[in-house]
């Protein structure tokens, strides 16, 4: 597995456990592909400062199984398309977890997270350690190591990449 560690501030903690990604965009919006629309509209009623302030690189964080519900991809295409480089739950829904992971989305699961960071802190996830580190105040905090074929998938950027690389190359 050859990942990059990721370093960036939080820019946001969705605490609530059960989170639905739907609310991200509205569920009303949840059919919308066009990136400069699901920009307008993204974090609009949660925070709506939230697309001025967001920088490449920032990272979000939930709760407990988070993404439950039924899970879409416009929400975090959305994130990932204003930089957002992962997230960092508790707990993952596992229909949510597998869909971002294949989209090489790193979704990191890290039980205690919430109580190791605050918005606007910088972090840094050290994948060869598993571990978080949160570069404001100093501590850290271990997260569930991936399987080798999810930091493989990880790290050839997503499900259909690795496949087509196995294909290629049949000792992988």
């Amino acid at each position: 597995m050859n990942l990059k560690n990721l370093r960036g501030r939080v820019a946001f903690v969705f605490s609530d456990d059960d989170y639905d990604v739907d609310q991200i965009v509205g569920v009303k919006n949840i059919r919308i592909q066009d990136p400069d629309e699901l920009r307008r509209i993204v974090m609009k009623s949660i925070d709506p400062d939230f697309v001025s302030t967001v920088q490449p690189g920032d990272i979000l964080i939930g709760g407990r199984n988070f993404g439950y519900g039924h899970p879409h991809y416009p929400p975090m295409t959305a994130m990932r398309d204003l930089g957002i480089s992962c997230v960092i739950a508790e707990s993952f829904s596992p229909g949510y977890w597998w869909g971002e992971m294949a989209e090489g989305f790193p979704q990191i699961t890290c039980p205690g997270i919430l109580e190791l960071i605050r918005r606007w802190d910088h972090i840094e996830v050290v994948w060869t350690e598993n571990v978080v580190m949160n570069l404001t105040t100093g501590r850290s905090l271990p997260f569930e190591p991936l399987s080798h074929s999810e930091g493989k998938m990880l790290s050839s950027g997503g499900l259909v990449k690795y496949l087509q690389s196995l294909s290629s190359n049949p000792l992988l």
